[in-house]
């Protein structure tokens, strides 16, 4: 049988039970370790105090960075708060006693979300410096058995990422975990829970643009009212266009440019409610008193009740402070929101609520009624401004969350366009910004005002989460439970048949290298016996190839690459498994190729003189495996690289043997004439130590190299069985097909070279 991929470390147990003394001895060098954690503790803080001042400079420019990026959305829901609760069930209540209590429910909401629960409280709570739905439920499962990710192995939990938090647990922790990990269905609760989670967020970043910009354009009414009825949102379904139009440039240039508005606006409207707080009703600051929470649901009794979804308005894009958390830091976080956001928020609500309790009428219009008229125009531009960049917020919360759920394989693949060199978590999704532009500008076009948009959020947002929950349950279903992982997982190629056909394979082995990509991490593909007795001829060396998720945020570079051997030596087969963290981007660097062939030339050496390969349990053939860093290449490889530079036709197919390979290299360099990439030859170096078997491996695996890569994966089609029912059928022949058609092929996604692919065709029938 195949043993699971463990870490090669092995410790001895068989030590004889400590004597009496040995006991003691062993006391007494606990409390010994114990004075020098203690101390190491106290000098640890000593040194942290003093990383914090000297870093507190990076965290005020990482402060004033993060108000073009985080606190857009939340900054400007001011525009359409108050209008919100009282136009609709409380318009029989508009009374300065339910304007009080209004600014007293926003004021507390303020301060028990945002301040008590976000900056203080959640923003300790990262992973690795990452936020979000998925930073805590990746920490969950590094902490305990609640992941039902495939491939999961026992080497993953030995990157140094993976230990990040706290390692002691209190015995009633323990036993929530345990009671976790042994019900499977409260595991899956858990993933739909973070699922439902991430529809949330998607879902305000559909209604949350439309009603930012449509708020503040609405001003112009105000200002003139003889002007069309359709010309308000006209002006912002084109101010929308041009927004997600502007994506593509990346939340680094538009985040920055976009930082000076959203501090001009929070003094704007710090400014307006000092004003409107002193010349309308001072006494506007006993609200702050939760008496008058009580006092309003007395009043208004179950119509105030319903009104706390405009209530809730005031807090729409809070998530965006955690979920931002790797583009800045949670000092800067705390700082912007403490010593601007929060007061000039709670300014403003005060302003209004005093000038609405002298001016009732204005309540359809309470934002830019409160506005003086000398600085009505100036405001109106800032806010229209301002609404932009909030809308911004929630989209690079939605582009960000599509790519996580995307990473836990919930989401159907789509291109990911990294747009930062020096920020790695910018990335901009061109399917998903222009889904979220036409369901916002149906939003914006189908509701007649704000008003309704706010009264329809809670349905929107509702009704968007129930949508994609349903997609990604459904993808969640078919590519886990359903897709041919599950039928490679219990069909796996048997050992015994593989070594009985010999090293040939029963079959003629050319010169190349085969990567055959699957995802399983351990064991072979049932598809590799598809291909033995269908192909004529297999590559002399095959390399079995897994790209993994891991639940940690980031895997290093040094840490990326498992290799290990499947068969004994003369058969040449490999196994690599390329692990990448949730927020990890695939790029194509073009030097996957040349960085797979070192790592395994270092695990051939490797092999030879570390013993742990050569006990008797490696006689299996398949399991163990290492990590191979790739600074060993930079400090000392086993084969020595020269490089050159030039133009045209990939490596592999410019030293491919193939004659119908070397036929297509007019073509492709006529396609490609400016195309510079590297050309990566090994050789040997002169070893005279270096074991004769060892250095025939490495001669035969340059020679392969030399002969061409070529990719192979299987081309799967999911069938449901004639004997499944209606629904099961609906959704295999037609949903998953639908979603497969029209979503990225995994070799793209991948980005493996076109010309260099072979598909194999597989049906499936579940």
């Amino acid at each position: 049988m195949n043993q699971p991929d463990i870490a090669v470390e092995e410790e001895s147990n068989d030590l004889p039970p400590p004597t009496a003394v040995g006991e003691a001895q062993e006391s007494t060098r606990a409390a010994g370790q114990d004075g020098q954690n203690e101390h190491a503790q106290i000098e640890g803080k000593k040194r942290t105090s003093k990383f914090v001042l000297a870093n507190f400079p990076t965290s005020l420019i990482l402060a004033y960075q993060s108000f073009g990026v985080v606190y857009g959305d939340l900054s400007t829901s001011p525009l359409y708060v108050y209008r919100s609760i009282f136009i609709g069930k409380l318009q029989n209540h508009q009374n300065p006693e339910a304007i009080f209590g209004a600014f007293s429910l926003i004021f507390w909401t303020l301060t028990l979300i945002p301040l008590l629960k976000y900056v203080i409280v959640l923003l300790s709570a990262d992973d690795n410096g990452e936020g979000g739905t998925f930073a805590l439920y990746s920490l969950l499962c590094r902490h305990g058995k609640f992941s039902l990710l495939p491939n999961q192995q026992a080497a993953d939990e030995e990157l140094s990422a993976y230990k990040y938090g706290p390692r002691g647990q209190s015995s009633s922790s323990v036993s929530l975990k345990r009671f976790l990990e042994k019900h499977k269905k409260l595991r899956t609760a858990l993933l739909l829970v973070v699922l439902l989670g991430a529809g949330m967020v998607i879902g305000d970043g559909v209604v949350t643009p439309a009603m930012s910009v449509l708020s503040s354009v609405s001003g112009l009414e105000a200002a003139h009212k003889g002007l069309p009825q359709g010309g308000v949102r006209s002006l912002s379904c084109i101010i929308l266009v041009g927004l997600f139009a502007l994506q593509h440039c990346g939340t680094h240039k538009v985040g920055f440019l976009f930082a000076p508005v959203v501090i001009l606006w929070l003094l704007s409207i710090f400014s307006i409610g000092l004003y409107n707080t002193i010349r309308w009703n001072p006494k506007i600051l006993l609200a702050l008193s939760p008496h008058y929470i009580i006092k309003f649901f007395g009043e208004t009794g179950r119509d105030g009740w319903i009104s706390l979804g405009g209530v809730l308005l005031a807090i729409t894009g809070t998530e965006a402070m955690f979920a931002d958390l790797g583009h800045f830091s949670a000092c800067s976080i705390r700082i912007a929101f403490l010593f601007l956001v929060y007061p000039c928020l709670v300014v403003q609500y005060m302003g209004q609520a005093a000038f609405l309790s002298k001016n009732i009428q204005e309540i359809p219009n309470s934002f830019y009624g409160s506005i003086p008229d000398s600085v009505f125009w100036p405001v109106f531009v800032i806010a229209t401004l301002a609404s932009i960049v909030g809308s911004q917020a929630i989209i690079s919360a939605t582009f960000s969350i599509i790519k996580q759920c995307h990473a836990l394989g919930c989401f159907p693949r789509v291109k990911v366009v990294h747009t930062s060199k020096q920020i790695h978590g910018q990335i901009y999704i061109p399917e998903i910004n222009w889904i979220l532009m036409i369901l916002t500008l149906a939003v914006a076009l189908g509701f007649k005002d704000t008003t309704a948009i706010g009264n329809a959020y809670g349905l929107a947002v509702m009704s968007v989460m129930f949508i994609t929950t349903f997609l990604m349950a459904l993808v969640m279903v078919i590519v886990w439970q359903r897709r041919n992982t599950t039928f490679d997982l219990h069909n796996k190629v048997p050992l015994k048949w593989i070594l009985g056909l010999g090293p040939s394979l029963g079959i003629v082995r050319v010169p190349g290298i085969g990567l055959i990509y699957s995802e399983l991490a351990t064991g072979v593909p049932a598809i590799f016996s598809h291909f033995v007795t269908n192909l004529p001829a297999f590559h002399k060396v095959l390399v079995f190839v897994c790209v993994k998720s891991v639940p940690v945020p980031y895997v290093s570079p040094e840490e990326r690459f498992l290799i290990g051997r499947i068969c004994p030596r003369p058969y040449r087969m490999y196994r690599c498994i390329v692990r990448y963290g949730y927020k990890d981007l695939q790029g194509d660097d073009g030097n996957f190729e040349n960085q797979l062939i070192q790592s395994i030339a270092e695990f051939i050496q490797m092999e030879a003189v570390e013993p742990q390969f050569l006990s008797p349990d490696s006689v299996s053939y398949d399991g163990r495996m290492a990590v191979i860093s790739s600074r060993s290449f930079q400090s000392g490889s086993s084969l020595v690289v020269s490089e050159t530079e030039e133009f045209g036709l990939s490596n592999s197919i410019q030293s491919s043997k193939s004659l119908t390979l070397q036929s297509l290299r007019s073509a492709y360099d006529d396609e490609n004439p400016q195309m510079r990439r590297r050309h990566v030859r090994f050789q040997i170096p002169q070893s005279p130590g270096m074991d004769p078997s060892v250095r025939d491996e490495l001669l035969e695996l340059i020679e392969a190299k030399e002969a061409g890569v070529a990719y192979i994966m299987g081309h799967s089609y999911i069938k449901a069985r004639r004997s499944s029912s209606f629904l099961k059928k609906l959704v295999i022949d037609f949903g998953y097909s639908f979603l497969r058609k029209n979503c990225r092929g995994p070799a793209v996604a991948l980005h493996i070279p076109h010309i260099s692919l072979i598909e194999v065709g597989m049906i499936y029938h579940v």
